[in-house]
């Protein structure tokens, strides 16, 4: 009996692993766009929080989803207040799919077949079709699980019955909280914890009123998850975090002090349908448990979220805040993180830049901006690096891929940023004056895109590249002709070379950086150095390696 039970726990726990993992692989991108692309207000996020929720059947997925999105900077705190809402609606599903699918229409019959089905798609087909096979080896699982924990609770029944747990006192409702909320910490999974108490309530283990106690402390329990995501967290996901544990401690408090109330009118529901209160009934209860949360806070969400906001303040170094744990756990969360972090950093290195070229600040008020981005580029690259072992798409490696090659261009730009020569010559040689305007429209307009993110001018710094490269080769062999002729002074004429090489190696690693930042990005192996080398030559091509 004690076997069966736990087998069934552990069938539907992993049917329900295995069910979500390939919806969400199977969405692919689609998550991605959609949250962050049609949550613009909270009661957005609220609809498609609870949408996405009742697709991949987990709230504590698209939580734990919506914290890395908060970290990459991929939605904003108050966006997500609306998301984290939503997913306790949608949370409510997984009730009404045990209580209905599992018990009414007796799937469990048809289960091994759609798990035999799924496994095979998921062994020999490739990436959609494999993630089609797991969501429904999954869905199998989970049916299979609800018969055998069937099976096992009706043993149960025999030696536990309603009377030996805590009564329908406070005291005892209280004790039932506590219970529900430790099966739930046990289990990791409030889904799974519901459907054993569904079961158990049909079988007559417990009564309504036990089985709804013991439902509220599930849901406190689920946030548990939520808390160990955050831990280390950046700011803006813990408080993402706290708003999810706020809202389950506040609904559930409601929940507590009116519920002899619910399961009265429940009980009353189901007495006039002629019947006792069972598997739906619950599924009713869960479903307005967690309406009840949603209609108390979803009126104050503003004044609820500035105060989640005082209680956790913003720390640590700003260029580097969206990379942390919870994101890296997600590849096409943790390679955005990535791509916003190194448009930061670039901001910084094209502002210094501009800077320089245009005089507008002393060489020595640079070098803490620039060392503040040379230790938030090491660390991008580090958290970059542990994503090659994760399992990537084809989209994803591109991803990857075009944040390698911007990390490079970065580093090349900040590194031409630490020359000491360059700007003093460029300052010094009048026919370097217009080269160097042109630069700095150029870098203020990537400054520019960096700090709104806008529209990307890729195409436009592309022109500006080119047209500063062709100037270099005109401006090098007038130059080096003025030496040979004797017009021009041979040291003066390397300074003035050193300088057009610095100001074009500027405005290449603008435009590659940029090239390689802008959403969505070059396709996989798409260095988009082809056709400068085409129009320009091999020379113009690496302009730093030019002589």
């Amino acid at each position: 009996m004690i076997v069966t039970l736990l087998g069934g726990i552990g069938l539907f726990l992993l049917g329900m692993t295995l069910m979500t993992d390939g919806l969400k692989a199977l969405a692919g991108g689609a998550l991605r766009r959609v949250l962050t692309r049609s949550v613009r207000r909270p009661i957005s996020g609220l609809l498609w929080g609870a949408g996405v929720t009742a697709i991949v059947q987990s709230s504590t997925a698209t939580t734990l989803t919506t914290i890395g999105f908060v970290s990459a900077g991929l939605l904003t705190f108050p966006q997500s207040v609306g998301v984290i809402l939503g997913a306790n609606l949608g949370v409510s599903s997984t009730g009404w799919i045990v209580s209905v699918l599992g018990f009414k229409l007796s799937i469990g019959a048809a289960a091994l077949p759609v798990i035999f089905g799924g496994a095979m798609m998921r062994l020999l087909g490739r990436e959609r079709v494999g993630a089609t096979g797991l969501a429904m080896a999954g869905f199998g699982l989970l049916f299979l699980g609800i018969g055998t924990l069937q099976q096992g609770m009706s043993g149960l029944t025999e030696w536990l019955r309603p009377s030996d747990l805590p009564g329908d006192s406070l005291v005892g409702r209280a004790m039932l909280v506590g219970i529900g909320l430790i099966i739930t910490v046990v289990m990791q999974s409030s889904s799974a914890a519901l459907a054993m108490t569904i079961v158990a309530l049909s079988s007559g283990a417990v009564t309504l009123n036990q089985a709804a106690a013991l439902v509220i402390g599930q849901n406190v329990g689920s946030a548990v998850s939520t808390a160990i995501a955050s831990a280390g967290a950046s700011a803006p996901a813990k408080r993402t975090a706290l708003a999810h544990i706020l809202f389950n401690v506040v609904s559930a408090t409601a929940a507590f002090v009116i519920l002899p109330l619910l399961t009265g009118l429940l009980n009353a529901a189901a007495a006039r349908a002629g019947g006792k209160p069972g598997a739906v009934s619950l599924a009713a209860f869960h479903t307005t448990y967690n309406v009840l949360g949603v209609l108390l806070l979803f009126p104050v969400l503003e004044p609820f979220s500035r105060l989640v906001t005082r209680m956790v303040p913003e720390r640590g170094p700003a260029l580097t805040r969206r990379l942390d744990r919870s994101v890296a756990q997600a590849g096409p969360v943790a390679i955005e993180a990535a791509r916003r972090t190194l448009m930061d950093i670039t901001a910084v290195a094209v502002e210094s830049a501009r800077a320089l070229v245009t005089g507008d600040r002393p060489r020595r008020h640079a070098i803490e901006p620039l060392n503040a981005a040379e230790r938030a580029l090491a660390e991008t690259r580090r958290f970059v690096g542990r994503l090659g072992a994760m399992p990537q798409t084809a989209d994803e490696r591109g991803r990857h891929l075009s944040t390698l090659h911007a990390i490079d261009h970065i580093a090349l730009l900040l590194e031409a940023c630490r020359e000491p020569a360059p700007p003093a010559a460029v300052k010094d040689y009048p026919a370097l004056t217009e080269m160097a305007a042109g630069v700095a429209a150029m870098l203020r307009d990537a400054e520019q895109w960096l700090k709104e993110e806008g529209t990307a001018p890729v195409d436009p710094l592309a022109a500006a590249s080119r047209a500063i490269a062709v100037r270099r080769r005109a401006e090098r062999a007038r130059t080096l002709e003025n030496t040979a002729a004797g017009k021009l002074d041979p040291d003066r004429a390397l300074a003035e070379i050193e300088a057009l090489r610095w100001l074009d190696r500027l405005g290449y690693h603008t435009w590659r950086a940029a090239h390689h930042l802008h959403d969505p990005p070059p396709s996989e192996g798409e260095d988009g150095s082809d056709q400068f080398r085409d129009t320009l030559g091999q020379a113009a091509a690496a302009p730093e390696a030019v002589g």
